[in-house]
């Protein structure tokens, strides 16, 4: 009978407006907002994600070490000896960027100085793979486009030099950028601001200037130039929407607004806005349906699609 009156001392709670005013409530001050509880859940979901991703990274690479024995060396030192998606990338990029006079450690350090914190640093990490992964046929693994691919390196690289910059670390984030143009031939000013999930296919020859915003889940092939006039000053480069396409070769010049899920086609040099949803090709790009009423495309997001001849209802009208 003890133990069944204990039980129920245990179990009987008093009104929840005794516990809301009692001198030993928690009050509603100390509670966490539903901000707070909103926040603490995505960190969760995306640190589960990353571990997932990094799980699936591991599992390849030693796939490929068993395959190829040739590379297990290689594997074992950029991939499999680390605990971590950061450590991994932070060891990589510093053996990628080093010189003579910019030692390998000093970038690891630093590397992972700053992806350590601030986790949405490594959150864009794992969307860029995944969508280097997604949207690129010839992406067989995450190991490959971790390792292999030099846009994406060029970005993760870019990532830790823009938090110099705002941080005011200005020489050290010019010098990253510096190496970042000489070893991947890609030129992203630090102080330019580029969402996630981006893809740079190919990556060779890409700029982007100094004012240059771009969105997420944007898709950018080799030779795109996201620059300046030439003689304006201040905010004077292009702002490209969420969900872009940017074919090969194509430059878009001045502060000129690329709308959410617009096409800009191959080699076309754009100067003026171009609208949502809307597609811009030639030298110098037209709009597809005219100026007054362009044409809306019906995809959302064309820089996952990869969709770059849609905007052509058949072959036989294109006439060169």
């Amino acid at each position: 009978m003890r133990t069944n009156r204990y039980f129920i001392a245990v179990v009987k709670m008093p009104p929840a407006e005794e516990l809301q005013h009692s001198p030993g409530s928690q009050s509603n001050d100390t509670q966490p907002s539903e901000s707070e509880a909103a926040a603490e859940i995505f960190a969760a979901a995306a640190d589960a994600e990353a571990a997932g991703l990094w799980t699936q990274i591991k599992a390849e690479a030693r796939h490929d070490a068993e395959e190829e024995p040739a590379l297990a060396s290689y594997l074992y030192s950029t991939i499999l000896s680390h605990s971590s998606l950061e450590r991994s990338i932070s060891f990589h990029l510093g053996n990628k960027l080093c010189s003579s006079t910019l030692l390998s450690t000093l970038l690891y350090d630093l590397f992972l100085n700053t992806f350590t914190s601030d986790p949405s640093l490594r959150n864009a990490t794992v969307a860029d793979l995944r969508a280097a992964r997604v949207r690129d046929p010839a992406c067989i693994s995450f190991s490959q486009c971790l390792l292999n691919y030099k846009g994406f390196l060029a970005i993760q690289a870019y990532r830790v030099s823009h938090k110099l910059w705002t941080q005011s670390r200005k020489p050290l984030a010019l010098a990253l950028h510096s190496r970042v143009s000489d070893v991947f031939a890609v030129d992203i000013h630090p102080a330019a601001r580029i969402g996630k999930g981006i893809l740079l296919d190919h990556a060779t020859g890409v700029v982007i200037g100094e004012t240059a915003v771009i969105g997420n889940n944007v898709s950018i092939l080799h030779h795109v130039t996201l620059g300046g006039t030439g003689k304006a000053c201040g905010d004077r480069h292009p702002k490209i929407g969420d969900g872009c396409l940017i074919g090969a070769g194509a430059t878009i010049l001045g502060n000129v607004k690329i709308g959410a899920g617009a096409k800009v086609g191959a080699g076309s040099v754009v100067l003026i806005d171009v609208p949502t949803r809307a597609t811009a090709v030639g030298n110098p790009a037209r709009l597809v349906g005219g100026k007054e009423k362009p044409t809306m495309h019906d995809e959302e997001c064309p820089g996952e699609s990869m969709d770059h001849t849609s905007f052509i209802s058949e072959w036989s009208d294109y006439i060169i």
